[in-house]
């Protein structure tokens, strides 16, 4: 729904979110890193050094999208609205303003049923080395907020994205890690993977803004920069 051509009738409802993920990125690129890695769950884990090509097709609309160098890899859908977010973003289109070169950009997949200790050891092999390197982490909170959801309501739904949206203002890399995999499976929070690559990635000692946490047509969204 974040993407305009899908919600088409619904575009203006998503604008706020939409601009809180711009602000986002936008932070991201002023702190010129030496990497970006955009990070999302999908059918298997892999690593897209030299990005891929991603398409909206499956949901009935004809837009393709690229992520870093556009190797002939195919996104999951995650890293689809990745690469989307940042084509609109101020990422490449700063840096050469301010005469210097765009971060490189990759993407990491996380298998969609990676348990919490391989999505920890994932993170931290991300940021191990010298380099600056900024995540960009795509995963939505539970499909189970209204009746009208997804997965329809389950009523302890609201209470999941609370305390996610409280770890997330608080920058409480533990309390992504303890995210429970067979509950996160039964509320459709199809972000746990991700979520939990970043608290491998971030450990603690970070700060944390909540830029956005609403649940349009009974899915959490969130948008957090952490730093």
């Amino acid at each position: 729904m974040i993407v305009p051509e899908l919600a088409r009738g619904a575009v203006a409802e998503l604008d706020a979110l939409r601009a809180a993920c711009d602000q986002a990125l936008a932070a991201l690129a002023a702190s010129a890193p030496d990497r970006l890695v955009v990070v999302g769950a999908g059918p298997v884990e892999a690593t897209l050094g030299e990005g891929g090509i991603g398409s909206f097709a499956r949901y009935g609309v004809d837009l393709e999208v690229t992520l870093g160098a556009g190797a002939d890899h195919e996104l999951p859908p995650a890293l689809t609205v990745g690469a989307w977010l940042l084509g609109r973003s101020p990422w490449a289109v700063d840096r050469v303003a301010a005469g210097t070169a765009p971060s490189p950009v990759s993407g990491v997949v996380i298998a969609a049923d990676a348990d919490p200790t391989r999505c920890a050891t994932r993170g931290a092999e991300l940021v191990a080395g010298a380099d600056r390197v900024a995540l960009l982490v795509v995963g939505d909170g539970s499909a189970c907020r209204t009746e009208k959801a997804p997965g329809y309501l389950d009523a302890r739904a609201e209470s999941y994205d609370l305390a996610l949206a409280t770890a997330l203002d608080t920058a409480d890399p533990a309390a992504l890690a303890a995210l429970d995999p067979a509950l996160a499976e039964e509320l459709w929070v199809a972000g746990r993977p991700a979520l939990q690559v970043l608290a491998g990635a971030a450990g603690p000692g970070r700060s944390g803004r909540l830029l956005y946490d609403e649940a349009p047509y009974g899915v959490g969204y969130f948008v957090a920069l952490w730093s």
